[in-house]
């Protein structure tokens, strides 16, 4: 199990924990925000979480107001968001910044094994996502642009 793994996150509803803790063969973790052109994704994340839960695929959404202040919301108001409008059940974390001195070290470490194009140390808008294995390797980056759906032959091969 490696480090990235076990670093100390905290749950939409103020527990701590980890992704270790979510237990999974695969994590998709996403920075997400509820006020974004890419917002529907929500829907195509918790298909994937539907449709490989069972497998070991486990999401992970991490609210995040750094870009264009688009999650403006308390973490109550972000929970009850995303359940109402797109039925997310998968695991939400309190909002978090992923870029500059103030970035969780999730994403410093996300963003250190899979640097952004042309080797870009940042995050560049909402909705980046990364698929890592059990072992808390990430195995690929995707742009924000990237639907969900796009990402089945991945999520396949981790969990076969």
């Amino acid at each position: 199990m490696s480090k990235l793994l076990d670093i100390p996150c905290t749950t939409i509803d103020n527990r701590d924990s980890s992704l270790a803790e979510l237990g999974g063969k695969a994590y998709l973790v996403v920075n997400t925000a509820s006020k974004c052109g890419f917002t529907p994704q929500y829907k195509g994340l918790e298909a994937l979480w539907q449709d490989y839960r069972d497998r070991g695929l486990r999401v992970a959404g991490f609210p995040c107001n750094q870009f264009g202040a688009q999650e403006p919301g308390s973490s109550d108001e972000i929970s009850q968001f995303c359940e109402l409008n797109y039925g997310v059940s998968f695991p939400l974390f309190k909002k978090v910044e992923v870029n500059g001195s103030n970035a969780h070290p999730l994403f410093v470490e996300l963003k250190r094994q899979a640097p952004g194009l042309l080797g870009s140390k940042g995050i560049k808008w909402n909705f980046t996502k990364f698929l890592v294995d059990g072992q808390g390797t990430v195995v690929k980056r995707y742009a924000p642009t990237t639907a969900p759906d796009e990402l089945r032959a991945d999520i396949e091969a981790l969990l076969s």
